[in-house]
C-alpha cells in the first residue's frame, strides 16, 4: 500500500506572481513540511499555458495571462521544485486527465490514500480531487484545507464543502 501526495500548481504566479494573493503566500512554508515528511509518492501539477492564452476559452473568462511556459510564473516555487523527485504533470486545463490516469494505472500498486495540497481550491484542487474521486472511488480522497488555498477565502470555503459534500475527506 502506498500513499500519494499530490501538489497542485505551486506556481509562482499563484503565490505572488499575476494571480498571487496573501492566502498562498501564507501556505507556502506548510506545503514544503508536507512534502518534507510525507512517507510515499509525491507527484506535482503545474498549470501551463502558451503565449496564445488570451484566445482560449479560459484566457476570455480570466483574461489575466498566466502560467505561460518557459515565464518565472510558469516555474515552481523554488523551495518547493526542490524537493520535487519526478516530472511535473502539465496541465492546460482545470483538471488533469492525464493525472487521473497516472493514479488510476497505480491501482495495482494498491494506492492506500491521495491527499492533495495547493492551489486554487476551488478551481484547480477541486478539479483534480474530483477526477480522483471519480477514478478511484474506493480509495480515500483528502484535502488538507491548511495547505490550499482558494481565490478568496470565501470561494476556498465553499470548494472545501462542496468537496465534503462529494465524500472527500478534509483535514482542516
Amino acid at each position: 500500500m502506498q500513499k500519494v501526495l499530490v501538489v497542485v500548481d505551486m506556481q509562482n504566479d499563484f503565490i505572488d506572481g499575476a494571480l498571487g494573493t496573501k492566502e498562498a503566500v501564507a501556505i507556502v512554508p506548510g506545503v514544503k513540511e508536507k512534502i518534507e515528511n510525507f512517507d510515499g509518492v509525491v507527484l506535482f501539477t503545474r498549470d501551463t499555458h502558451e503565449t496564445y492564452y488570451l484566445d482560449t476559452q479560459e484566457g476570455q473568462k480570466l483574461p489575466v495571462p498566466h502560467c505561460i511556459r518557459d515565464t518565472e510564473g510558469w516555474q515552481i516555487r523554488s523551495e518547493l521544485d526542490a524537493l520535487r523527485k519526478t516530472e511535473p504533470i502539465d496541465k492546460e486545463t482545470f483538471g488533469s486527465t492525464d493525472l487521473a490516469g497516472e493514479l488510476a494505472m497505480n491501482e495495482d500498486n494498491e494506492i492506500e490514500s491521495i491527499t492533495f495540497v495547493g492551489l486554487c481550491t476551488d478551481i484547480c484542487v477541486i478539479s483534480n480531487a474530483l477526477l480522483a474521486k471519480a477514478s478511484l472511488p474506493e480509495v480515500p480522497i483528502i484535502v488538507d484545507a491548511k495547505c490550499c488555498a482558494g481565490v478568496t477565502p470565501e470561494s476556498h470555503e465553499n470548494a472545501l464543502k462542496a468537496m465534503e459534500a462529494c465524500q472527500i475527506q478534509i483535514d482542516r
